[in-house]
């Protein structure tokens, strides 16, 4: 007997050890902080790992996940600055970076850090119209996580981020800013056409008046040749006359006839050209035509040095004497 109350002795103060050893040793899981209380005052925090207390003296007073969290911001209905009602809901994203604080400064914490984003969520979009609160999204984000954070600093957490989901107006007022969107849409289009049409306007007008300057430059370009050629057979009829002139000082009679019948030839197929022309009839002169031809080959023979050719079929004009000499 005295041997069996030995060994349920042993057995009963090896049990009280392990209890009062794992009264002792706690583990605190990766991500989490624990609070020790000692008495029911704030002694320290545990970190992540195996850490050691003083069995049934201290206790864990608070488990706080320190890790990034995520709350839902429930929708809320809120009135703009120009009397326009808009449902409104989000998201915060807070991590708790104080443990003692996070427990001991406010009772429930994430309730606390909810109803602080609402409430400025009313504040900061109410101070706002509506135009500003559908196109400036961001800025309303910004202006939010600077109240927010600055207000749970004291509580130990710090607010990462505040996002707005979704901001939904009413839907008569979708309606009428759909068409009040289709109208500025339709009032673009009437302008980039008009200016479309003015632009081609001015394009086509410098185009014709370009056309224009280039066909007056093309004109005046011929009117510079015709009269520039008109010089030319001026000068060149000019240099005929003086030579046929020289001619006659010098006593050759054939140069008048070769002139006259140059002319003579000219007027004869000026009248067989005319369209409307189908008979041409000659003048009973005709023979001083002939005659002159005659006188053009005279002139010609006599140019090259050659003798005037004798023969029966030689046709001879009339010749008009030298000066100095008789007819017969």
């Amino acid at each position: 007997m005295d041997v069996f109350g030995l060994n349920v002795t042993v057995l009963v103060l090896v049990a009280l050890v392990v209890l009062v050893l794992a009264a002792g040793v706690k583990t605190v899981p990766q991500g989490f902080n624990y609070t020790i209380e000692r008495f029911g005052r704030y002694t320290r925090t545990l970190k992540p790992g195996l850490n050691l207390i003083v069995p049934f003296i201290d206790r864990v007073g608070a488990k706080l996940n320190v890790m990034e969290q995520v709350l839902d911001v429930p929708t809320q209905e809120i009135i703009t600055k120009d009397n326009a009602t808009v449902s409104v809901d989000g998201v915060t994203f807070f991590q708790v970076l104080d443990a003692a604080r996070a427990a001991y400064e406010v009772r429930g914490l994430e309730n606390a850090l909810l109803n602080l984003t609402m409430t400025n969520v009313r504040t900061v979009m109410g101070s706002m119209d509506l135009d500003q609160l559908l196109s400036h999204r961001d800025e309303i984000n910004d202006r939010l996580l600077r109240v927010v954070d600055s207000a749970a600093a004291s509580w130990g957490i710090k607010v990462t981020r505040i996002e707005i989901k979704d901001i939904v107006p009413p839907a008569d007022l979708v309606d009428s800013m759909g068409r009040q969107m289709k109208a500025e849409r339709e009032k673009r289009a009437q302008i980039l056409e008009a200016e479309g049409l003015r632009q081609s306007a001015i394009l086509r007008a410098e185009g014709e008046k370009q056309a224009q300057i280039l066909q007056a430059e093309g004109r005046r370009e011929a009117a510079f040749r015709d009269a520039e050629a008109r010089e030319r057979a001026a000068e060149a009829e000019a240099k005929a006359t003086e030579l046929v002139s020289r001619a006659i000082a010098e006593g050759d009679v054939q140069a008048i006839n070769y002139f006259v019948a140059q002319g003579y030839t000219k007027a004869i197929e000026a009248l067989a050209s005319a369209p409307n022309q189908k008979v041409l009839m000659l003048p009973i002169e005709a023979s001083a035509l002939l005659g002159s031809i005659g006188g053009v080959a005279e002139i010609a023979r006599e140019a090259f040095g050659g003798e005037p050719h004798s023969g029966p079929q030689q046709r001879r004009g009339p010749t008009v004497p030298r000066s100095g000499a008789t007819g017969e």
